[in-house]
């Protein structure tokens, strides 16, 4: 009995055994792809922001450029806008995808996934491409919004203007990722048993009372987790300026947001040691207030230690 036991143990510890080798193959695809275009890159990009470029060559300089990129008045300024941008629109974004999502979760008809998927479309456009339609009609040119001024004999907006381009860039960017926050929402939405409505309404709730104290505290979860997305895509911001900046070169200045300003540093100033620290430090805030954010919203966000 001794005997058959130290096999059936034997046995057990090489099916494990078997089975941890075959985990790590599955899994060995993906380790390799995230060490290739994610651990090597913040590597290498770290160790380039410990040396600077110089006529006299590549000098090993330390932390000295992370002590000059956080009092480059460049660098702050274009990270004072990024988080100007980010307390607009994220609450804008998430306030637009919640008010959607509750409309869509309370539609029975046939044309709800008629809608959902028209808010949802703006997403599926590539990001330049509906930076350059928005572009095509911000323009004063050629652009439908100076047709529509012109129609009642009113001057068309400077939308690509210093003062219009905070706007402009608002609007294009929530445009853009609304739908897919909604989705986000609607999908938590869908997940809630529906026994706790019907449950409210036999208390006598009524459907606005439904939304605000059942159905939106049942998705705070995917709230916390769709701020922190915006969050993160807000600090990162790039794309949409990049491109209107040919259309409003006035407005939108090379170093507009930290990552352009890396972009420049690197290929227009041949500074990229320093590119690499300014990129380097952007990715160290955006964890910072990322980590902050979940710290404080754990209990929403089901993070509880």
């Amino acid at each position: 009995m001794g005997k058959n036991a130290t096999k059936t143990v034997s046995k057990d510890g090489i099916v494990t055994r078997r089975g941890n080798i075959w985990g790590w193959l599955f899994t060995a695809p993906f380790c390799v792809i995230f060490v290739i275009f994610l651990v090597v890159p913040l590597v290498y990009a770290f160790v380039m922001s410990l040396f600077t470029s110089n006529v006299f060559g590549v000098q090993f300089t330390g932390l000295s450029n992370y002590q000059r990129v956080f009092t480059d008045p460049l660098f702050l300024k274009g990270m004072g806008r990024v988080i100007l941008y980010t307390v607009v629109m994220v609450p804008i974004q998430l306030g637009l995808a919640l008010f959607f999502a509750l409309l869509l979760d309370s539609l029975k008809n046939r044309f709800a996934s008629v809608t959902r998927l028209v808010i949802f479309l703006p997403y599926a456009i590539p990001g330049v491409v509906g930076a350059l339609m928005w572009g095509f009609m911000y323009s004063n040119n050629m652009g439908p919004f100076t047709t529509f001024f012109e129609l009642f004999g009113l001057p068309t907006p400077g939308f690509l203007t210093p003062d219009g381009i905070f706007g402009a860039l608002v609007n294009v960017v929530t445009w853009q990722w609304t739908g897919y926050y909604m989705v986000i929402l609607y999908s938590a939405l869908q997940s809630v048993p529906h026994e706790l409505y019907e449950s409210a309404r036999i208390d006598g709730a009524t459907e606005l009372q439904i939304a605000t104290r059942v159905k939106i505290p049942m998705c705070s979860s995917s709230m916390v987790m769709v701020t922190i997305f915006s969050l993160i895509g807000t600090l990162q911001f790039y794309t949409e300026p990049t491109v209107l900046r040919n259309q409003a070169p006035t407005a939108i200045q090379p170093e507009y947001t930290p990552n352009m300003y890396a972009q420049a540093l690197a290929f227009n100033y041949n500074q990229p040691n320093y590119a690499a620290t300014v990129s380097f430090a952007l990715g160290l805030i955006v964890v910072i207030f990322s980590v902050v954010f979940m710290k404080l919203t754990k209990n929403q966000s089901g993070l509880e230690d």
